[in-house]
């Protein structure tokens, strides 16, 4: 069993983890070339990928200040429990796709490629445990 006080340390860390995720968002469109690749696409296409884009980084971004702000609610009330088993299917349901439905040719035999694949895949491993071990244990 995980005490408060470790969980509490545990938000925190998923708290800063996801700002600083939903603050790499800002440049997937210059790294990944969306200026050219999306262009292929119609107008609302294009606008829909860039739009779902800002309001996943929204939402990760939020998801980021309630651990690091409303922590001590997520851990010691029963919304923030229920809150924490919905974060943690998200955060598994974001592994499986991960894992199954991102192709391996994006990562296998690319050594950077493969580095950021294992690097999400045990970062989604980490929110989903910490965020069930909450709902579970506590």
């Amino acid at each position: 069993m995980i005490s408060p006080e470790i969980l509490s340390v545990h938000f925190i860390i998923i708290g800063v983890l996801l700002i600083a995720l939903a603050t790499m968002h800002v440049i997937f469109p210059s790294y990944f070339n969306w200026k050219e690749d999306l262009k292929k696409l119609s107008l609302i296409n294009r606008q829909m990928m860039k739009t779902h884009t800002f309001f996943i980084a929204l939402v990760v971004l939020l998801i980021g200040i309630l651990c690091i702000y409303s922590r001590d609610n997520l851990i010691n009330t029963e919304l923030g429990k229920t809150i924490s088993l919905g974060l943690g299917i998200f955060w598994i349901i974001r592994l499986y796709f991960q894992i199954f439905v991102y192709s391996s040719k994006l990562w296998r035999g690319k050594t950077f490629e493969t580095f950021v694949h294992m690097i999400f895949s045990i970062f989604w491993i980490y929110l989903a445990t910490i965020f069930l071990i909450n709902y579970f244990e506590t």
